[in-house]
Order: structure tokens, then sequence, then C-alpha cells
């Protein structure tokens, strides 16, 4: 027994029948759920490499790592074989088109958008402001759109905020106060979504939805998977990014009805972190994006332990139903159980809360839309073995499948082109140059000014000067020349002298001579 051309082949059930998720129903999207260790993951592998062989592209969340298996030809045991020989399925190993992604860059391509394409509200979410605060990111969004400024990046983000902070009181009398208290409180979640690795996810190249839609030379359709492995330490981030695709999916695609087959399958796994404590606003965003783009040829399939954990608004929205085993041993539990057998249309030859309950690994009740679109009735179904392999790629099988992606090159490389943080950073500049020449000029005034006084001060003490001295009288002039009288009698006295000391030496001598 081989896939029926007209859908997917998900196992057999106990009437011996053929369960098959049909391809033009696929679009109307499902749900899988189940314990931890039921086989989600499994049915979520062969799911994917299902639409994959039939030409569909798939995208696809590995929070656990299990998933990278499906890049890998399996090798299959004797109990998959055996299974598969019940089935009459011929199991022919091999692997799926693969393409690794990871937000952070170290287990597959880098996934990058801008902060302007996430938006406030999906941006509020990732960094779990309240509703007030809320409000201020979207002035913040507000006037990066009024004032031109791109934001690319979370620098861009917080030169923004500064930027708002200071102008806050011309800002607040255009769109309303903008606290302060406010402003800090982003800035100190921006803060732990970079400890937290986010800033990774934003900044140029963004990504393009056409290289994750893409088909073959051999027909398969890419199957992309996306590292979540650390992603799921920041569950906020997780989901909005998530969430952000389907967005940009709903978005960005042109109509195109009821195709054949969908033209690209999204599974959400642990699709729980979107709804915990999420917003109304955020709530109708993902009713709206799930109830509108099915008419894009999106099927949107949820992966989940217990499809309580999905608001009734998305819940009933989902088509196809995969319910793998649930335990109910507390009160939240056994309501959770009686929900998920209510949401199944009823089989006459069982309980479907008892089956669920005792369901084994790899055995699920199923669920899918008929040709006419009406849910069949529920069937305990054992799945089918993947071809692919069961358990996760290795580090060099991952590093080898990365070598030969199509999109290798395109993402690796950051650009930064000028965008917020560089403008308001030239206006910051050219503020503190104006400022700066300011001071100069204003100081050079000054100077100039105190130069202007003190030369005045000076004329006016030289004029003062010569005033005083006009009025004092000039002093009589002592001089050194002799008069006639004074010279005679230096003279006489001179002679005087001579004389006498000349009779003094002879006086003296001649008594010297005599003795």
């Amino acid at each position: 027994m081989s896939d029926a051309p007209a859908g997917l082949f998900l196992g057999q059930s106990d009437a011996a029948q053929p369960e098959a998720l049909l391809f033009h129903r696929a679009n109307r999207h499902g749900v899988v759920a189940g314990a931890t260790g039921t086989g989600k993951t499994v049915t979520l592998q062969i799911m994917a490499q299902g639409f994959s062989d039939a030409g569909v592209p798939v995208f696809c969340a590995d929070v656990k790592g299990d998933l990278s298996g499906i890049s890998q030809v399996g090798t299959p045991n004797e109990k998959l074989i055996a299974r598969a020989t019940e089935m009459g399925l011929t199991l022919t190993p091999r692997a799926a088109p693969t393409v690794f992604w990871d937000l952070y860059g170290q287990k597959g391509h880098p996934i990058r958008t801008t902060v302007s394409e996430i938006g406030p509200v999906l941006m509020s979410r990732m960094l779990g402001l309240n509703e007030v605060q809320e409000g201020v990111m979207t002035v913040v969004f507000h006037i990066a759109d009024k004032e031109g400024l791109l934001l690319l990046d979370l620098g861009d983000l917080r030169s923004l905020l500064v930027y708002v902070g200071e102008n806050a009181e011309r800002i607040g009398r255009e769109v309303g106060n903008v606290a302060p208290a406010s402003i800090a409180a982003i800035q100190r979640a921006l803060l732990q979504l970079e400890q937290q690795g986010g800033d990774a996810f934003f900044g140029e190249p963004a990504l393009k939805l056409e290289d994750m839609i893409r088909v073959g030379l051999d027909g398969r359709g890419q199957v992309n998977v996306l590292d979540s492995t650390r992603l799921m330490n920041s569950p906020r981030l997780y989901g909005a990014f998530l969430l952000w695709l389907l967005s940009e999916l709903f978005e960005q695609l042109p109509e195109v009805g009821d195709p054949d087959r969908p033209r690209l399958v999204f599974f959400f796994d642990e699709a729980h972190l979107l709804f915990d404590d999420a917003p109304r606003a955020l709530l109708d965003k993902v009713e709206q994006v799930v109830r509108l783009i099915r008419s894009k040829g999106v099927g949107v399939y949820f992966v989940t332990q217990n499809p309580a954990d999905i608001p009734d608004s998305v819940l009933a929205q989902l088509g196809n139903r995969i319910q793998h085993a649930l335990r109910a041993y507390t009160p939240s539990e056994q309501k959770g159980l009686k929900a998920a057998s209510q949401s199944f249309r009823a089989n006459p030859a069982f309980d479907t809360a008892e089956a669920i309950q005792g369901l084994g690994v790899g055995e699920a009740l199923v669920s899918v839309l008929d040709e006419k679109g009406a849910p069949t009735v529920v069937a305990r179904t054992k799945i089918r073995p993947p071809a692919s392999r069961l358990g996760p790629a290795t580090e060099a099988e991952r590093a080898a499948v990365m070598a030969a992606s199509p999109v290798r090159g395109l993402y690796d490389q950051t650009l930064n082109r000028e965008s917020a943080e560089e403008i308001l950073a030239a206006r910051h500049a050219a503020t503190d140059r104006a400022e700066t020449q300011a001071r100069a000029q204003s100081d050079a005034a000054k100077a100039a000014k105190a130069a202007e006084a003190q030369a005045k001060s000076n004329e006016k003490a030289v004029r003062a000067d010569v005033r005083e001295r006009a009025r004092t009288p000039p002093r009589a002039r002592t001089s050194n020349r002799q008069t006639p009288m004074e010279a005679l009698t230096k003279s006489v006295l001179r002679t005087a002298g001579s004389t006498l000391t000349r009779e003094l030496l002879r006086g003296l001598l001649g008594g010297l001579k005599r003795r």
C-alpha cells in the first residue's frame, strides 16, 4: 500500500481502513495533541515529509531537537518494518529536503526581521508590557512613522525611546501623555530581551518568504526546520516570532481560494505558549490570521499537549484533528480530556474519552475533513512509520545540510544601513556642534566686550593722569655748577693744605737725618 495521490497517508484504523488527510482540505487547519512521549513529534515528522513529497513546502519548529532527523535517511528497525508490513506499506527510507533555521544563527541560517515589521503589538508581547506601556510603545512607532525614522534593530528602538523621553512634553501635546516611568520600564524590558539573545532577531537582511516557500527540481517541497531548543527559554519571543511569521504570510501571499494542495503548511509546536496570558488584542489577531489565511493557501497546524490549551474561537476553525493519548489525573486534566473527546465526531464502536486514555505510543484518534468538508467519524489509528530518521541529526550532519542549503550565504552577514539610531545620533551631533559654536561665539563676544571695556578704562586712566600733572607746578631744578667764589675758596684751601703737608714732611725728614 502507498500514499493515495489525493491525500497524505497517516496510518491505518482498527477497521483496517487507511486514514488520509486530503490535500485539498489541508488548508482548513488542524491540531495534533497529546501528552509528552505519546508520539506527537513523530506524527509531525510524518506529516511534514508527506506534504513535502506532495510538493508542499513546510515550516515547523523543532522544540526538542528530534525533528532534525527528517533531514537524514531513516534506518527502520524490526518493529517499524513490521508495522509497515501490517499496513501493507512499502517503507522506502529517505530524507526530506531540509533547510535549518535558527534565530540565533547557531544551528541554522539566521532569521531576522525589522522592528518596524514586528509592530507595536507583537513587540509589546515580546517585552511583556502592560496596557499602559503598550500604549507608549504605540506612540513610539507613531513618531517613527511621522518623522521617517526606520526602526530596524533594537538600537534604533532604544534611541527612539530616548528621543521620545527627551521630547515628552511636545509629543504629549500631540498624542497624549508619555510618562518617563513607562519609558524606563520599556528600556529595562529591552535590556532583558537583549540578555536573552533577542537582539539577534532584529536587523537586516530580513527574511524573504520566498526563500521558505520553495519546491525543488525533484518536485518535493522544502521542509524548513526552526531550531527552537534555545528559543524555548524565551517563550514570549518564541510565540511572538511564530505569530509574526504567520502574519507576514497572511499579508504578503495573494488570495488563491481553495487550491488542490496548500502552498505552505505551518506547524506551530508548543502552541500554548502563544496563548498563555495573551492580551485580548493578541488573541483577536491570532483568530483573524487563522480564519483568513486559509484563502492564501496556507494550512496551520497547532501542536500542543491538550486541545484545551487553544482558545475555543481558534479551536473551532481547526478541521483536521489527531489526538494522541492524554492522562487525566487531576480535575483540570479531566476537564481537558472531556473537552478533547467532545471535539470529535463520535464513533459508536467506542467511547472517545476512554479511548484517548487507552492509546499507546504511536496510536492516535484521527478525524479529518472529507470530500464535502465535513469531519469524519473519529477512528482509532496506528500512525505509519516515518521514512526519515527517528531521532536528531548529528552536528556534522546538520553542518553538511547547511553547506548544501539553497539559501547558504544569503543571511549569514548582517547589514547596518542608516536608520533611527544613526539619524538621531547625527541630529544630536549637529545640535552639540551648534551649541558649541554658539558658546564659542558667545565667549568671543564676551572677550571682545571685556577687552573694549579694559581699553576704555586704560584710556580713562591716562586722561586722568594727564589732568593731574597739569594741575601740579614743576619743582625747581637743582644745578651742580660752582660760583666763582666757591671755586676761589676751594683753590685757596687746596693750596694751603698742600703747603702744610710739605712743611710737615720736611720737618719730619730733617729730624731723622740729624739722628
